[in-house]
């Protein structure tokens, strides 16, 4: 009886250590440590005392979980667990609107060949010519949008 025990607890304990330590392995040795104490516990006590042990671990793993999925949380400790804020930035700068851009003209910062920087009305965007190579200072005309880019040609 004693070691069934000491494996459900020893289970329980490892299993609430996963949420501290890195890696799954205190986890999967909780598991392991629970299951070892339910087939124990059917080899010593039969069917009717090893289902009552599996009823007994299921308990213990639902109380472990609520406190740590539940009460943990909302504790001081928790909350210091836990990333409370948020990125709010993006990598990348938001594209044109379509209607501001498409018809309007625009300078080649860099080479384009093909892709390279433009600049529409005093703004720099990443561009694609279609129409291939294009030297620093060219005059383009935006002609669309990609994803990510916009789309320029020789005017």
């Amino acid at each position: 009886m004693n070691g069934i025990t000491i494996l459900f607890l020893m289970g329980a304990v490892l299993l609430a250590a996963e949420v501290f330590l890195p890696g799954a392995i205190a986890g999967i040795f909780g598991g392991v440590a629970m299951l070892a104490g339910c087939v124990r516990a059917f080899q010593v006590f039969g069917s009717g005392g090893g289902a009552m042990a599996v009823l007994v671990a299921l308990g213990l793993l639902a109380i472990t979980f609520y406190f740590e999925l539940v009460w943990l949380p909302q504790t001081r400790f928790g909350k210091k667990l836990i990333v409370q804020s948020a990125i709010d930035a993006t990598s990348q700068p938001p594209i044109a609107l379509a209607a501001e851009v498409i018809g309007q003209s625009a300078e080649a910062v860099t080479p384009l060949a093909p892709s390279g920087y433009v600049r529409v009305a005093g703004r720099r965007y990443e561009a694609f010519c279609e129409t291939g190579h294009v030297a620093v200072g060219e005059t383009l005309r935006v002609v669309g949008l990609d994803n990510f880019r916009l789309i320029v040609s020789q005017s």
